[in-house]
């Protein structure tokens, strides 16, 4: 039986509703977040076998109606975190509007191995996370688990989806690039996501 994977972006978070924000591991949801995580539960009409949540805790609170309308579903917790490229401690309190310069001089200089400060990650160390994503999604496909709902990041789940078909390989600037302009012209917005199905030989986006 083939593994079907559903890849769900937290609700609004406050940083998306444009408040300074400092620790990324601990922005939590709007008011209106909250409600489309219960819409998003609402949504999924059939238990899954296993819910994977990202640690951070928007994707955290996203999460938490699913897990009470499916109380016996088994809940883990994966490094499916979003990806951080600015260092944290570089934009304490700070907005979205206010890191615009520093995001768009990032994504311009395209190096893979570029760690900007404290709390900052690689594209190259992101790319690694997603690709172990993938390879531990492909190990359940011999497991009891069947359907796995995973509730995390919008990057993470583009670079995830990409790597399912062939793209973004090998992590090097063209890679990196190309990765900006999926996020440019296919984000996945708030409460949104994609489906997957692995069959043990490949991917079929859904």
């Amino acid at each position: 039986m083939p593994l079907t994977i559903h890849c769900y972006r937290h609700g609004e978070s406050a940083a998306n509703a444009g408040a300074a924000t400092s620790d990324p591991a601990l922005i939590p949801l709007t008011e209106l977040g909250h409600q489309q995580a219960q819409a998003l539960a609402a949504t999924i009409n059939t238990m899954p076998d296993l819910l994977v949540v990202s640690p951070f805790l928007r994707a955290q609170q996203t999460a938490v109606p699913l897990q009470q309308h499916y109380p016996q579903t088994q809940v883990v917790s994966w490094p499916v975190q979003e990806f951080t490229y600015l260092s944290p401690a570089k934009s304490a309190g700070t907005t979205a509007a206010q890191r615009r310069p520093r995001v768009q001089a990032y994504w311009a200089t395209a190096d893979v191995m570029y760690e900007d400060g404290d709390g900052a990650e690689s594209f190259f160390a992101f790319m690694q996370r997603v690709v172990a994503t993938r390879q531990q999604l492909e190990a359940l496909h011999h497991s009891d688990a069947k359907s796995v709902v995973m509730v995390g990041h919008g990057q993470f789940w583009q670079a995830l989806r990409a790597v399912l078909t062939g793209q973004l390989q090998p992590v090097d600037a063209q890679a990196m690039r190309a990765f900006r302009a999926l996020e440019d012209t296919q984000p996945l917005h708030n409460a949104q996501g994609f489906s997957a199905v692995f069959d043990g030989q490949r991917w079929q986006l859904r």
